[in-house]
C-alpha cells in the first residue's frame, strides 16, 4: 500500500530483490510513478477505495497475497484494513508499521485464523542487534547497485509548515527532508555577476554592511575596465572589505569553473548573486534569433553555469535576480520574460534538490540601472498606469532579505499601487494582477468598474451626423494616446500627426491598440498604430468598424455580440456577491450557454452511429431489436 511514498518505493525494491511478485496501491494522481517503477496495469489499483481486494483477488486468480505491507493513513483507515486481511491467503503476513489502525490480535486471531500480523516500530522492536547486520545488508546492495537511492525533495526549515502540508496530502513521491541551510559565513566569499553594475554594487554594499561580509568577488565582462569600478572598489575597501574585480562572462562555463576555483580556501565560496543581464525590447513579431540568443546567454546561460559551477559547495545563498516580466509579462520583452523565466525554474530546481536557492522577481528600482536606464519616459508611465511603482533603495533591499527568510525558491518583489491598478480596464491588465484589481475595496472597486466597462459606442453612434460620429472617435482615439504616451492634455496629438513622429513605437502601439479595444469593445489589429498612422485615420477606421453605410449603427457581424461579452465580462469582475447569488448568476450564465450551444451548433447527421451515442440503455435495446428484425 502507498508505493509511491518513502516506505512503499523502497519495499518495491526489496521485495523484487527477493523474488516476490509485487502488486502495489497508490494515489490515482501517482499511478504514472507506479508504471515507471515497472508495476503493469494488472498489478495497480487505487488506495482511496476499496477495489484493490477484488483487483488483486482477480489478478490472483482468487488465492490472495502471502504479505501485505500496510502504510495507509487517514480517513477509512479501518476499512482498508479489513479489505487487506481479507485479500491474505492463508498462512499470509500483515505488517504494519503505520500503527494508523492498530488491532487487537487475540481478537484478529479469532477473526482471521492463520493470519501473522504484526504491528511495529522498527528500532525499538527489532534492537540494535538485528538492525546493525539489517543496514549492514543494505549498504553492501547499495554498493553492488541492486538497489538505487529513493527519490528525495528538499525543503527548507522555514517551509516545514508548508512541507509537512504536503505530506498530510500524500502528494510526494519518496522522501520528504528538511534541510537546514549552512549560515552564511562573514568570513566566506560572495560571488557577484554582472558585478561592476548599479544593482550588483547596491547589494554589495549590502552584504558588506549588514551581513558583514569580508570578501568579495565581482564578476563581469569588462572587469577592472568597467565603467565605475574603480570607485566601487574603493567604496567597498573604505566598508571593510577584501575586493576582486574579474573580467569574464559568466555565460563561458569554462572561464566561470577557473574563476570558482581560484577562490582563495582560507575565505570559500559562501554565496552567490547573480544579477547580469541585458535587454532588447521588441515585439514578439521582431524578435530575431541573435535577440533571443543575447538576452537569454547573458540571463539564463550563465544561471545555468553558475549552478554547474557550484553545486558541490556548501553554499548558504545562491541568489538569482530575475525580473517580474516572467511573471507578468512586459510588452516586447517576450526574450527578457523567457530568460527570467528559466532563472525562476532553475531556483524550484535547486531547492528541490536540496540546494539553496531564491529567485526574485524584482519590478522596477527607482535607482537607474544599466537596464532601467534604457526605459524613456513614457515606459516609466505605462508602468505606472498599471499600477507598478518604483521600489526605493531602502525598501528593494529589505525585501531581498525577506526573501531569504521566507524561503520560497520563487518571489515577487514589487511596488505595486492596488487603486492604480484597479483604475485600468481589466481587459488591458496582466492576468495575474486582475484578481487583486478586483478584490480592492468598496469604492475603488465600483470605481474601476466604470472605468472598465465598454462604452456601447455602436449605440451610442446610432443617428448621429457623420461630422459628429467622427469627432467622438477622434477624441477617444487623441485621449487614449495622449495617455500612452504620458501627456496631459489630448491637445498634444495632433489628429493628422504621424503617430511615429508623436513618439509612438511598436510598445507603445500596442498599449493604444489594448486600450481602445478594451473601450470599444472591438478586436483590433497589433499592428493598429502602422496601418492607420495618425489619429484621424484610426479614428475613421473605428467609425468603418462600428458604423454601417448611411451613418446608421452597424448591427450585422460578431464585433457588436463580443462588445456586450466584454461588457459583461467588466460587470462579473466588479461584483462581489454572497454565495447563493454568485450561485444564482452562475447557473443562469450556464443555461444561457447550453441555450446557445443548443441554437448555434451544426445540425448534426442523423446516422445510427450519433444516436447510440447519444442513446439510452433502453434505447439501445429496442435499436439492437430493430436492427436485427425481433421486434
Amino acid at each position: 500500500h502507498a508505493a509511491t511514498g518513502g516506505v512503499g518505493t523502497a519495499a518495491v525494491q526489496i521485495a523484487r530483490h527477493l523474488g516476490a511478485e509485487v502488486h502495489a496501491t497508490a494515489d490515482p494522481a501517482e499511478h504514472h510513478v507506479l508504471k515507471a517503477m515497472g508495476i503493469d496495469e494488472a498489478h495497480r489499483a487505487s488506495s482511496r477505495d476499496l477495489d484493490f481486494e477484488n483487483a488483486f483477488r482477480a489478478a490472483t486468480g482468487g488465492r490472495g497475497v502471502d504479505v501485505v505491507l500496510n502504510s495507509l493513513t487517514g480517513d477509512h483507515t479501518d476499512d482498508r484494513t479489513d479489505a487487506s486481511l481479507r485479500l491474505l491467503a492463508e498462512g499470509g503476513r500483515f505488517l504494519d508499521p503505520g500503527r494508523a489502525d492498530a488491532r487487537d490480535p487475540e481478537q484478529l486471531a479469532k477473526d482471521f485464523p492463520g493470519v501473522d500480523y504484526r504491528v511495529y516500530d522498527l528500532v525499538p522492536d527489532a534492537g540494535p542487534e538485528r538492525v546493525q547486520p539489517m543496514l549492514a545488508a543494505l549498504v553492501a546492495l547499495f554498493d553492488e547497485g541492486v538497489l538505487a537511492p529513493l527519490p528525495v525533495r528538499a525543503w527548507p526549515l522555514a517551509r516545514a509548515r508548508q512541507a509537512l502540508r504536503h505530506m498530510s496530502r500524500a502528494e510526494h513521491t519518496g522522501k520528504l527532508v528538511l534541510t537546514v541551510p549552512p549560515a552564511l559565513d562573514p568570513d566566506g566569499t560572495v560571488l557577484i555577476t554582472g558585478g561592476t553594475g548599479v544593482l550588483a554594487g547596491l547589494v554589495a554594499e549590502h552584504l558588506v554592511t549588514t551581513h558583514h561580509i569580508t570578501h568579495l568577488q565581482l564578476l563581469s565582462r569588462r572587469g577592472p575596465d568597467a565603467p565605475g569600478a574603480t570607485d566601487l572598489a574603493t567604496r567597498l575597501a573604505e566598508l571593510g572589505a577584501t575586493v576582486h574585480i574579474t573580467a569574464a562572462d559568466a555565460s563561458d562555463p569554462g572561464a566561470l569553473r577557473r574563476v570558482v576555483d581560484a577562490i582563495d580556501p582560507d575565505h570559500p565560496l559562501t554565496g552567490v548573486v547573480h544579477t547580469a543581464g541585458i535587454v532588447e525590447d521588441a515585439v514578439v513579431t521582431s524578435q530575431t534569433p541573435d535577440t533571443l540568443r543575447r538576452v537569454w546567454t547573458a540571463k539564463a546561460t550563465s544561471a545555468a553555469n553558475l549552478h554547474q559551477a557550484t553545486k558541490h559547495l556548501p553554499l548558504a545563498m545562491f541568489t538569482l535576480y530575475s525580473s517580474v516580466s516572467g511573471t507578468l509579462g512586459n510588452p516586447g520583452q517576450a526574450n527578457y520574460a523567457a530568460a527570467n523565466a528559466y532563472c525562476d525554474a532553475l531556483a524550484a530546481q535547486r531547492q528541490h534538490a536540496g540546494l539553496p536557492a531564491t529567485s526574485i522577481a524584482w519590478g522596477l528600482w527607482s535607482t537607474t540601472s544599466d537596464i532601467t536606464g534604457q526605459l524613456s519616459q513614457a515606459d516609466v508611465a505605462r508602468m505606472g498606469r498599471a499600477g507598478v511603482r518604483a521600489l526605493a533603495t531602502e525598501h528593494a533591499l529589505a525585501l531581498f532579505d525577506a526573501a531569504h527568510r521566507q524561503g520560497d525558491p520563487q518571489l515577487v518583489a514589487l511596488n505595486l499601487d492596488v487603486p492604480a491598478l484597479a483604475a485600468q480596464p481589466v481587459a488591458i491588465l496582466p492576468a495575474a494582477l486582475r484578481g487583486l484589481a478586483t478584490r480592492s475595496g468598496g469604492a475603488t472597486r465600483r470605481a474601476a468598474a466604470a472605468v472598465q466597462r465598454p462604452d456601447d459606442w455602436t449605440r451610442r453612434l446610432a443617428g448621429l451626423p457623420a461630422a459628429e460620429q467622427r469627432q467622438q472617435l477622434l477624441t477617444l482615439v487623441r485621449g487614449n494616446a495622449a495617455t500612452v504616451l504620458g501627456h496631459a492634455d489630448s491637445e498634444r496629438v495632433r489628429e493628422e500627426a504621424p503617430f511615429k513622429d508623436l513618439g509612438f513605437d511598436s510598445l507603445t502601439g500596442v498599449e493604444l491598440r489594448n486600450r481602445l479595444s478594451a473601450a470599444t469593445g472591438l478586436r483590433l489589429p497589433a499592428a493598429l498604430v502602422f496601418d492607420f498612422p495618425s489619429a484621424k485615420s484610426l479614428a475613421d477606421y473605428l467609425r468603418g468598424r462600428l458604423v454601417a453605410d448611411g451613418g446608421s449603427a452597424a448591427q450585422g457581424g460578431v464585433d457588436p455580440v463580443l462588445g456586450e461579452l466584454a461588457r459583461l465580462e467588466s460587470t462579473l469582475s466588479a461584483l462581489d456577491l454572497p454565495e447563493a447569488d454568485a450561485r444564482a448568476v452562475t447557473d443562469r450564465l450556464e443555461g444561457l450557454l447550453a441555450q446557445w450551444k443548443a441554437a448555434s451548433a451544426p445540425p448534426a447527421e442523423d446516422n445510427a452511429a450519433d444516436r447510440l451515442t447519444l442513446a439510452t440503455a433502453d434505447e439501445v435495446l429496442a435499436f439492437i431489436d430493430n436492427e436485427l428484425g425481433t421486434s
